[in-house]
């Protein structure tokens, strides 16, 4: 858990003051009733365009072991879940043993070999779960997310095609199809990669997995993710967790540029 911290910690003095700086500068002053009722489309359908952050704030301390406990009956921060999503359920995940162990030597190695620590497309949990903000541009025959964090781009096709059942190439992000059910839109996610990391803490999702994600925005300000994993590969039950996040009005993302001029890589080290 103190490692977990440490690494969070670092990570987000590292990125969040940047973001808040270099953000565009507001160009409104939007008054909006963020309880009012969620916007909807043309198509009568909820409306989830807009920007997006995590609605539970990051409780930090300076670093490492001076963060203070968390508190075991308090809701789980949205860093806190980005660092271990298991942290938002009781009894922890149901790891299989093989990826038990696996975790634990990721944790060993201070999370050295995450995706997101090498530039590359961090999983669509952690993307959930990041403190950066990300953009949801919604059509009526897709749903497009724009992760600020390591600039990752994913579709959700919502025009009523399967998913892929021709053995596809596997993808860090899978391929997601959605529909809807009343007022939610289920999403359903196959085709990942085998070494996907669902948190920093490297929680793993294999190719067997599949990942379904309902979609609320119960008034204008407010969504909530309903994310449920099947890993008979790496979990022995199915497991689900949600994840609440709030608009972002009056203003907009940055970029992200990860490998630019990068010379952290060579200096990790596992002890």
């Amino acid at each position: 858990m103190k490692t977990m911290f440490r690494w969070i910690a670092r990570v987000t003095v590292l990125l969040l003051p940047l973001a808040l700086r270099a953000q565009w500068p507001p160009y409104a002053k939007t008054r909006v009733d963020l309880t009012a009722p969620a916007p909807k489309t043309a198509e009568g359908k909820r409306d989830f365009t807009g920007i997006w952050r995590n609605s539970q704030p990051a409780r930090l301390g300076d670093f490492g072991d001076r963060i203070p406990p968390r508190d075991p009956n308090a809701t789980p921060t949205g860093l806190e879940m980005f660092g271990d999503i298991g942290t938002s359920m009781k009894d922890g995940l149901p790891l299989q043993p093989w990826a038990a162990e696996l975790k634990k030597k990721r944790m060993a190695d201070f999370s050295k070999d995450n995706p997101d620590a090498h530039c590359l497309p961090m999983g669509n949990m952690q993307f959930h779960t990041h403190p950066q903000p990300r953009k949801m541009i919604q059509t009526r025959d897709l749903l497009v997310i724009l992760y600020e964090g390591n600039a990752g781009v994913r579709q959700i096709f919502l025009d009523g095609r399967p998913l892929p059942a021709n053995d596809p190439e596997p993808w860090w992000y899978g391929y997601s199809t959605a529909k809807w059910d009343g007022d939610t839109l289920v999403a359903e996610t196959i085709g990942f990669r085998d070494d996907v990391w669902l948190d920093i803490n490297g929680s793993p999702l294999t190719s067997a997995g599949k990942m379904i994600e309902r979609f609320r925005r119960p008034n204008f300000g407010n969504l909530e993710i309903e994310i449920t994993v099947d890993d008979p590969k790496a979990y022995t039950k199915p497991w689900t967790v949600t994840v609440k996040q709030t608009i972002v009005l009056d203003n907009e993302m940055i970029e992200f540029i990860c490998a630019e001029n990068e010379k952290d890589v060579r200096h990790m080290q596992s002890k």
